[in-house]
């Protein structure tokens, strides 16, 4: 069980996030290779305080960074209603450990 109260699923894009509302979709960008994914925040951490964001591992495998298990990503959040599209402040480069 996550913290929002959803079964986990590695196989599907989802992310865990400090403080970050519950369903906020977040934009995940591996600076190394420039790929991205689409996550929804279903859970809270990573626990690691040098990290800000943690993936499950279908969307780690989309990024390119499952093998390593951590990458330097740029993090854009929208809130909740994403029709308005109000951008939360990137939170780029920060390390990125993978589920």
């Amino acid at each position: 069980m996550t913290a929002s109260g959803t079964s986990f699923d590695s196989e599907e894009f989802t992310a865990a996030h400090p403080w970050l509302p519950f369903g906020t979709i977040v934009r995940v960008t591996n600076l190394r290779n420039k790929r991205w994914v689409k996550v929804r925040v279903t859970d809270r951490g990573p626990r690691s305080k040098s990290r800000v964001i943690d993936v499950s591992t279908a969307a780690a495998r989309e990024l390119g960074m499952q093998r390593r298990g951590v990458a330097r990503v740029s993090v854009n959040a929208f809130y909740e209603d994403q029709d308005s599209a109000k951008r939360l402040p990137s939170e780029g480069g920060d390390e990125h450990p993978g589920r």
